[in-house]
C-alpha cells in the first residue's frame, strides 16, 4: 500500500505541475545548442577569416542542425516520454544500447555544464578582478551552482520562461550592434581569408560544438504540452533563431571591422561592441555573455536531471531517480548532476572541447542507426510527426550528417580517444553491474519497466520467442511491454500486443 500510495504521488506531481508550450521549449532548445554567438569568434580565428566562419554558419545548418532536428522531431513525437533519445536507442538495438547512450549523453552534458559557471566569472572578472582569485572565485561558483540548481527544482516551467527572458537579453545587444554596424560594413571584408592561418580541426570543432545538441529537449518530452505538435514547431522555430543569432552578429562585426582573424577569440564580441558602439555597449555584451551562460547551464541540468528519470522509469536506474519533488522535479537526479558539476568545474573549456565532441558525436551516429532502423523495423509506428521522405530518402537525409561525426572524430587527438575510451568502458561495465544489482534486490527498479532486464526475464523472453525473430524484436517487446505505465498511444500499443502474441 506504501509503495503504491508513494506512485500515485509521484504520478499526481507529474501531471499536477504545469506543462512546457511552445515559447519556453523554444528557448530550452535554443540554449540547448546555442545560447547566443558567444563562442563564434574561434570560427573566424581558425577559419583564417570571416570567409569559411560565414560559409559554415550557412551550409553546416543544411547538411548537420536540419537533418538532426528532423529525426529528433520524428523520433520525439514517436516516443514523448522522458528519456528522449535513450528510448529510442532502447527500442532499435536493445536496452543495452540505450543504457550507453544514456550515459555517454548523460557524462558529457554534466561535463559540458560544468563549464558555465566559470564562463561567467570569467565574464564578470573584466569588469570585477576580485574573481580572478580563489578566495572568492569558489564560493561565488558554489553559490552559483547552488542558485541555479534550485531554479531548477523548483520547476520546469519557471525554467523554461526564464530561458525566455534570458534569451531576449542575450539577444539584444547584438540587435543594437548589427543595426549600428551598417553604415561602416565593406561586404568585400566578408570574402576575407588567409588559407595559411587555417586550422581546419580547431575550425570543425567550434562549428560542430555550435550547432549540436538539438536532441537534448527530447529527454524531457514527457514535460511538453501536446508534444506531438509543439516539439516539430519548437525544433524549427529553434533552427531560425539559433542561425540567425550566429550570422547576423558576425556578419556585423567581420563587415564593419578591419579586424586580424588572430584578434577573434572567446570574448572578442565585447571588443567589437566598443569599437562600433562604444563603452556602454561592450558592457551590455559582457552581461549578456554572463547571463546566456546561466541559461545553458539550467537548460542542459534540465535535460540531463530529466534523462535520468526516464531511464529510471524504464528500469535502467534504481526507481530513486524518478523521485519526483512537490513541483514535479527529479530531486534527485538534479542533484545527482549537480553534484558531478561542482566537482568537475576546475576544468577548462579548451580541454574538454574535442573530449565533448567525440562522445556525442558516437551517441548521435547510433541515434542515426535506430532513426532508420525503426523506420525498416517498425514501417507501422504511430509518428504524429514524420520527415516527409521514404525509407531510402531518409537514410541519403542522415548520409551527410553522419560523414560529418566520422570526420570530427578522425580529427580528434590521442588524449581525446583515450579519455573517450575510458568513459565507453566504464558504461560497458556499469550495465551488468546494475543487471547483477537488480537481481539481487540491492536497490529498488522500476520492474514493471524491463528497461535494463535481469538475467531471468531474459532468460524466460527468449524461450518465449520464436527462433526466426531477431534479438531486436526481443528487446522492442521487452522495453516497451508495459504500455499502460508509459503510456505510448493507441496505435503503438496494437503493435506491440500484436509482436507479444507473434511471440507467444
Amino acid at each position: 500500500m506504501g509503495e503504491e500510495g508513494m506512485t500515485s504521488d509521484a504520478e499526481n506531481k507529474a501531471k499536477t505541475s504545469p506543462k512546457l508550450t511552445l515559447l519556453p521549449l523554444i528557448a530550452l532548445i535554443f540554449y540547448d545548442v546555442s545560447g547566443g554567438p558567444f563562442g563564434v569568434e574561434d570560427s573566424v580565428r581558425a577559419g583564417g577569416g570571416p570567409l569559411l566562419s560565414l560559409l559554415g554558419f550557412l551550409i553546416f545548418p543544411l547538411i548537420w542542425s536540419i537533418p538532426e532536428a528532423l529525426v529528433t522531431a520524428e523520433l520525439a513525437t514517436s516516443f514523448p516520454q522522458n528519456g528522449g533519445y535513450v528510448i529510442w536507442i532502447s527500442s532499435a538495438f536493445g536496452p543495452f544500447w540505450g543504457f550507453q547512450e544514456g550515459f555517454w549523453k548523460w557524462f558529457s552534458g554534466v561535463i559540458d555544464n560544468a563549464l558555465y559557471p566559470v564562463l561567467f566569472l570569467d565574464y564578470l572578472k573584466h569588469s570585477f578582478p576580485i574573481f580572478n582569485h580563489l578566495i572568492a572565485r569558489i564560493p561565488a561558483l558554489l553559490g552559483i551552482t547552488v542558485s541555479l540548481t534550485y531554479l531548477n527544482y523548483r520547476g520546469l516551467h519557471i525554467v523554461g520562461f526564464s530561458a525566455v527572458a534570458l534569451a531576449f537579453f542575450s539577444l539584444c545587444p547584438f540587435i543594437v550592434m548589427s543595426f549600428l554596424s551598417i553604415p561602416r560594413i565593406s561586404p568585400k571584408q566578408w570574402l576575407a581569408i588567409d588559407f595559411k592561418k587555417v586550422e581546419w580541426r580547431g575550425y570543425f570543432n567550434c562549428m560542430f560544438w555550435n550547432l549540436n545538441y538539438w536532441d537534448k529537449a527530447s529527454t524531457l518530452a514527457g514535460e511538453v504540452e501536446n508534444p506531438s505538435k509543439t516539439f516539430p514547431k519548437a525544433l524549427f522555430g529553434a533552427v531560425i533563431l539559433v542561425v540567425s543569432s550566429y550570422l547576423i552578429p558576425l556578419l556585423a562585426g567581420t563587415g564593419a571591422l578591419k579586424s586580424s582573424s588572430n584578434e577573434w577569440s572567446d570574448g572578442y564580441f565585447a571588443e567589437v561592441g566598443m569599437l562600433i558602439g562604444g563603452v556602454w555597449l561592450k558592457w551590455w555584451i559582457q552581461a549578456a555573455a554572463a547571463m546566456s551562460n546561466l541559461g545553458l547551464f539550467e537548460a542542459e541540468m534540465s535535460g540531463d536531471a530529466f534523462q535520468l528519470l526516464g531511464m529510471s522509469e524504464m528500469g535502467m536506474l534504481p526507481s530513486i531517480f524518478a523521485s519526483r519533488s512537490k513541483y514535479g522535479t527529479p530531486t534527485i537526479s538534479i542533484l545527482c548532476s549537480a553534484t558531478g558539476i561542482i566537482f568537475l568545474s576546475w576544468m577548462s573549456f579548451q580541454e574538454i572541447l574535442e573530449f565533448l565532441n567525440f562522445l556525442y558525436a558516437i551517441g548521435m551516429l547510433l541515434e542515426f542507426a535506430a532513426f532508420i532502423k525503426l523506420r525498416i523495423k517498425k514501417p507501422e509506428l504511430h509518428r504524429p510527426y514524420k520527415v516527409p521522405l521514404q525509407t531510402f530518402g531518409a537514410t541519403l537525409l542522415c548520409l551527410p550528417p553522419a560523414m560529418l561525426l566520422v570526420l570530427v572524430m578522425c580529427l580528434a587527438s590521442v588524449q581525446t580517444f583515450l579519455g573517450s575510451s575510458v568513459v565507453i568502458l566504464l558504461g560497458f561495465l556499469l550495465y551488468p553491474i546494475l543487471v547483477h544489482a537488480k537481481d539481487r534486490k540491492w536497490a529498488k527498479f522500476d520492474t514493471d519497466e524491463p528497461g535494463l532486464p535481469s538475467r531471468t526475464s531474459l532468460e524466460e523472453n527468449s524461450v518465449l520467442i520464436q527462433p526466426h525473430q531477431e534479438v531486436a524484436d526481443e528487446a522492442s517487446v521487452s522495453l516497451l511491454s508495459d504500455l499502460s505505465s508509459i503510456k505510448l498511444g493507441q496505435e503503438r500499443g496494437e503493435i506491440l500486443v500484436e509482436g507479444v502474441v507473434k511471440a507467444e
